[in-house]
């Protein structure tokens, strides 16, 4: 990962960054996304990071001993802190599609934000939207107001958000439209591909949007664009 591929990244939505996978793949197909309707604390940033994953539940109270909660939840803590800056929580509620347990508040926010990570992605619950940390966003499953028996369950094992497997050490880009794993392979290559998709897009864009736009501008403008694009 470059400074310049993470500026991009940052700056780019994830929706551009699915397309420019097929770019780089030269195919249709990449289908390592999340499906369905998430909620996202900041509409204007992204979340792009590699993943410190881990799973949790809330609905019912653990049924372990107390020490061994208290434990497991440091050992938690102590994962996320030794990812090093620029790392994703991706954090798997194991309670969903009935989640109840908003993990994600003003406090544990703010911890993580502390530690150096860029977000969190969670198919659980957040709350406390007011008082958030900046340049902390959190792309959930749903709002809710409580915590419930908030616990951790499994730390650095695979997850499951929406659909979408994470493995601990992924490369993740998520915002308002859902998340995606970026293949490894590809990273490499990554940032041209994304430049390249946005100067194809232009192809049509700019046509579109000036004066005097008709339909033999569109399907001029359209040819281009099918002989630029995968």
């Amino acid at each position: 990962m470059t400074p310049s591929l993470m500026a991009l990244l940052r700056d780019v939505d994830t929706p551009t960054v699915c397309n420019a996978i097929e770019v780089a793949q030269g195919k249709r197909g990449f289908n390592d996304f999340t499906r369905g309707t998430m909620q996202c604390s900041d509409v204007t940033q992204a979340v792009v990071g590699y993943a410190r994953t881990a799973k949790i539940a809330a609905v019912e109270a653990p049924s372990e001993p107390a020490d061994v909660i208290k434990a497991r939840r440091m050992d938690y803590y102590r994962h996320m802190a030794d990812g090093g800056a620029g790392c994703v929580a991706v954090v798997q509620d194991l309670d969903y599609p009935h989640a109840i347990g908003a993990y994600w508040g003003e406090i544990n926010t703010t911890v993580h934000k502390g530690f150096g990570m860029a977000g969190a992605l969670t198919n659980g619950v957040m709350r406390d939207l007011g008082d958030l940390p900046s340049d902390f966003p959190v792309v959930a499953g749903s709002i809710g107001p409580s915590h419930g028996f908030v616990h951790v369950r499994e730390i650095g094992t695979p997850v499951e958000i929406f659909g979408m497997t994470v493995n601990d050490g992924d490369l993740v880009h998520a915002d308002r439209h859902g998340a995606l794993v970026i293949p490894s392979d590809l990273v490499e290559v990554l940032e041209a591909a994304i430049l390249k998709l946005l100067e194809t897009e232009k192809v049509v864009l700019e046509p579109a949007r000036a004066e005097g736009f008709d339909f033999e501008a569109f399907e001029a403008a359209w040819a281009a664009f099918e002989a630029s694009r995968t």
